[in-house]
């Protein structure tokens, strides 16, 4: 009996020691703040818009800052072609088409969406090709209707599958709202999208894609003999401004996708449904500045930067550092950067081996009791296994642990 109860001390000593020196999941700390504003005052209300939906987005976390009927579905007109850009970049990146192909110019494509309709066109030659990336250079910059058909029957076979995968690539973006009938945004039985999915677009092809995305800041463009410039005016007038992409028929109206980098900070505005070229500008433009002006960007943790720490049973080493894999931005109202609470939820147990990249547990960002961004946290180093005696020796611990 007495040894029993010596045994049961040892035990429960062995048991208080390695929980005591076990390291504790430490709190996250925000890289270092920047003086709060001098005016961090609440955020006014945003511009008037002249349109039937929009939405101004923060491209680092996807988050609406305002808006007006942006999840109402809608026809997007030639903003469909940063549709059209997304998936032949993520089919160029999949090895199925290259910039140097080949594309040409069928009689479909030329007849449909060329010279001699009421749409956009780029000015290549029927029957004539042209290498891929000047066929969609011609389809982003001139908007050419006949370009983005070219490339969709060269992508695809024909407009009606490359529109098969359009929907796909739509729904892994998180495209809710939306369902694409061709690949350039002329008018077709549901053929519609939101605001929100625009701008959803817009951030996943910058992030997806960059080098693709970059063809959209180009102001003009030149096919044979025919110099076409940018529809979006706003590379003219801002220079923070680099894309997207305007559209405009009867039934859409005048729309507007635009996206500005000012520093760290992105924002990607929408506006569809517009009375004119020139409204659809100035809504834009007066969006942009406003989400600029109240609200800023900060990176609060750096990717591969240690932000906790967990206890590890049966490894070689008793605790694994836990990171980020990518930067985390967060976008708040001015002023308001220090009341941020990052929170973080991570497994009590973990045991060994675990894998360098491996997921484990999620940091929040909170404000006001909400969340305004929320990433994975994974192992920054690998964790081997234990050899025989301390994984029997944890064995023990874990179970006298658990009751």
């Amino acid at each position: 009996m007495k040894s029993r109860f010596v045994l049961a001390t040892l035990a429960t000593f062995a048991v208080g020691l390695a929980l005591a020196q076990s390291p504790q999941p430490a709190t996250p700390q925000p890289a270092a703040a920047q003086p709060a504003a001098s005016d961090a005052l609440p955020v006014p209300p945003p511009p008037e818009v002249t349109g039937t939906a929009w939405v101004l987005m923060d491209a680092a976390s996807g988050n609406v800052l305002a808006g007006e009927n942006y999840d109402e579905q809608l026809e997007p007109a030639s903003i469909t072609k940063v549709m059209t850009s997304y998936v032949i970049a993520a089919e160029m990146a999949a090895g199925k088409v290259s910039r140097d192909d080949q594309v040409m110019m069928t009689e479909n494509a030329w007849r449909t969406g060329g010279a001699g309709t009421d749409g956009s066109y780029s000015g290549f030659e029927v029957n004539q090709s042209a290498p891929l990336l000047e066929m969609e250079k011609g389809m982003v910059v001139q908007s050419g209707n006949d370009a983005a058909i070219a490339l969709a029957e060269h992508v695809a076979g024909s407009e009606q599958a490359f529109a098969a995968l359009m929907n796909q690539y739509a729904q892994r973006i998180g495209m809710e709202k939306s369902h694409f009938v061709n690949a350039t945004g002329l008018p077709g039985e549901g053929h519609i999208t939101s605001a929100r999915d625009l701008a959803l677009l817009g951030r996943a092809l910058i992030r997806d894609y960059p080098e693709a995305y970059s063809y959209n800041k180009i102001k003009e463009f030149t096919v044979g003999n025919i110099t076409q410039p940018n529809r979006n005016v706003l590379l003219w007038r801002d220079a923070s401004v680099d894309g997207i992409k305007t559209g405009h028929t009867s039934a859409a109206g005048y729309c507007l996708m635009a996206s500005a980098k000012r520093g760290d900070q992105r924002l990607i505005s929408v506006v569809m449904g517009s009375t004119s070229e020139s409204q659809r500008a100035r809504d834009s433009q007066a969006l942009l500045n406003w989400g600029f002006r109240f609200y800023e960007t900060h990176e609060m943790y750096k990717a591969g930067a240690q932000v906790a720490q967990q206890k590890v049973w049966k490894g070689q080493e008793n605790e694994v550092r836990l990171g980020l894999a990518e930067p985390l931005l967060v976008t708040v109202p001015r002023g308001r950067y220090e009341q941020l609470k990052p929170m973080m939820d991570v497994p009590a147990t973990l045991v060994a081996p675990i894998e360098k990249g491996q997921a484990i547990g999620t940091v929040k960002v909170m404000l006001d009791d909400k969340v305004i961004a929320q990433r994975p946290l994974v192992a920054i180093g690998g964790i081997e296994q234990a050899g025989f005696f301390k994984r029997l020796w944890h064995e023990l611990l874990m179970w006298w642990h658990s009751m």
